[in-house]
């Protein structure tokens, strides 16, 4: 039987159901935040059965983990289409993590129950956790000139990924705003990346 977690196995149909699912929790995400996403609410949302759902989920904190994916891979062709600016690598860096930080700002609902599941010890979240670092740091990879070591390059968006989760963590819980996750963000970024100019 097909891993129906793996979105390139899929049948157009399957996808388009997933994708179904996947939609309709991003919706009750954005309306009520991580209580509002309930399995039977999003089947019903969805029109699918529940049990659909859990042939591609193994959970509520795998789903919004899947969403949040989807969310990163959407960024990511944004950024390439518009390509990060900035005289720097740091400032160009921070204006690919302030979009970032932006468009979850828009949605805060969402984005606390998006970051609420990432925290959970779902193997198949910790399998969207790799994912979404992956995509980030190619969005942030577009803001490093070619001749950029590679591996130092990887350390840094690595490095400036875990500062950017860290401080949603802190926005979705209300220990700051979310400008100071901003701030933090040009912070660490100045401070790894200045010395390249």
């Amino acid at each position: 039987m097909a891993d129906l977690t793996a979105t390139d196995q899929l049948t157009k149909s399957q996808a388009a159901r997933r994708q179904r699912v996947v939609a309709a929790a991003l919706e009750l995400g954005a309306e009520g935040g991580y209580d509002a996403v309930q399995m039977r609410d999003v089947a019903t949302r969805a029109n699918v059965a529940l049990g659909t759902i859990y042939r591609y989920f193994s959970s509520k904190d795998h789903l919004l983990a899947a969403a949040l994916v989807e969310w990163a891979r959407d960024l990511e062709r944004r950024v390439a289409v518009r390509p990060p600016r900035g005289d720097t690598t740091a400032e160009r860096v921070v204006d690919v993590l302030r979009r970032a930080t932006r468009a979850m700002e828009k949605e805060p609902r969402l984005s606390a129950a998006v970051v609420t599941a990432l925290s959970s010890n779902d193997p198949k979240v910790a399998d969207c956790q790799r994912e979404v670092g992956i995509v980030m740091d190619r969005i942030q990879g577009l803001a490093f000139p070619s001749d950029f070591d590679p591996a130092l390059q990887r350390r840094i968006t690595r490095a400036l990924g875990h500062v950017w989760f860290s401080s949603l963590v802190g926005w979705v819980n209300g220990w700051v705003g979310i400008s100071e996750t901003g701030d933090e963000l040009d912070s660490a970024a100045h401070l790894m990346l200045d010395q390249f100019g």
